[in-house]
């Protein structure tokens, strides 16, 4: 069995039931701290790989910095480590997945198909996810990735990169340290609910939907992982840290690193790298943990295309 190929069977997608909701009016939106910067990706073979994501989805080669080879989607960035064996592709950290949107789905699962894409999960109707019988309304499939990274392609108003999948122990607190920490704005309206919920048998709640930018983050509960993957979960109590895996941390930008740094220190967050210079003094980063074990990336300076 090749790696990832757990992945073959039908899963469900990201949660769009807030999708035509307003961004809360209940309280003021909290001051944007960040900015999204990047998603960065372990590969056994970065070249073929950001040949394969501009060449299957709307995005374009580009240089981060001036110097790697990366690949820039509207307003952010993908970038790429090398990596000697293939990365750790199986769901036990917590990103799922990323994902592009498609005004169109059949027309653009067919455009796939054509070009020769592989896909872990087919072109599925999910209309009903937000209750009732709709039906032909939304769709999603999942596309097998280079080093078996997870895409989702779903029905949407555009066809960009537009959302970062997340599963957390606890979605509705993760969510709100989002909210705290970087400014994220929460799509739909009053106090976010805790009770569970079930759609064609996985629990999808308590569950978040968070703006940044043009990205949505979605938060799903762990116990979808526990039941969708059981061998990878019957012994597991903890996600994994995302480092290592073939989606290795996400990336914001700040004004200030050291002004920000100093902040998330003083409300508790782990900084696992501390500010430093990279490339020949071009691009200051750090790195901190954040809820369920992701590795975020601070970067001073926002993404622009270079």
């Amino acid at each position: 069995m090749i790696a990832g190929a757990h992945r073959l069977k039908p899963v469900l997608p990201v949660l769009l039931l807030t999708a035509c909701a307003a961004l809360s009016q209940d309280a003021p939106p909290p001051p944007q701290l960040a900015h999204f910067h990047h998603v960065h990706l372990n590969s056994t073979d970065p070249q073929t790989a950001i040949d394969f994501y501009t060449s299957k989805f709307d995005s374009e080669k580009g240089k981060f910095a001036g110097q790697l080879d990366a690949v820039w989607t509207q307003k952010s960035w993908m970038l790429f480590t090398k990596v000697t064996a293939p990365p750790k592709s199986e769901i036990t950290s917590t990103i799922w997945h990323i994902g592009w949107g498609a005004e169109n789905m059949k027309e653009t699962y067919q455009k796939q198909l054509d070009r020769g894409t592989k896909f872990a999960t087919p072109i599925t109707d999910i209309s009903d996810i937000g209750g009732g019988t709709a039906t032909g309304v939304f769709f999603y499939a999942y596309v097998d990735g280079p080093d078996h990274q997870l895409i989702e392609l779903n029905t949407a108003n555009h066809h960009n990169f537009g959302h970062i999948h997340l599963l957390s122990k606890d979605p509705v607190a993760s969510a709100e340290w989002y909210i705290k920490e970087f400014g994220l704005l929460r799509r739909g309206r009053g106090t976010p609910s805790r009770e569970p919920r079930m759609y064609r048998g996985y629990q999808i709640g308590p569950s978040m939907s968070l703006m940044m930018d043009n990205v949505n983050f979605i938060f799903f509960p762990w116990q979808y992982a526990q039941k969708e993957w059981p061998d990878l979960w019957k012994d597991r109590t903890e996600f994994e840290s995302t480092k290592g895996h073939v989606t290795d941390h996400i990336g914001f930008s700040v004004d200030n690193l050291d002004e920000t740094i100093a902040r998330l220190k003083k409300d508790g967050v782990t900084v696992t790298d501390e500010p430093r210079s990279v490339l020949g003094g071009k691009v200051k980063i750090a790195f901190i943990e954040g809820p369920d074990k992701i590795r975020i990336e601070l970067v001073e300076g926002h993404a622009t295309k270079q």
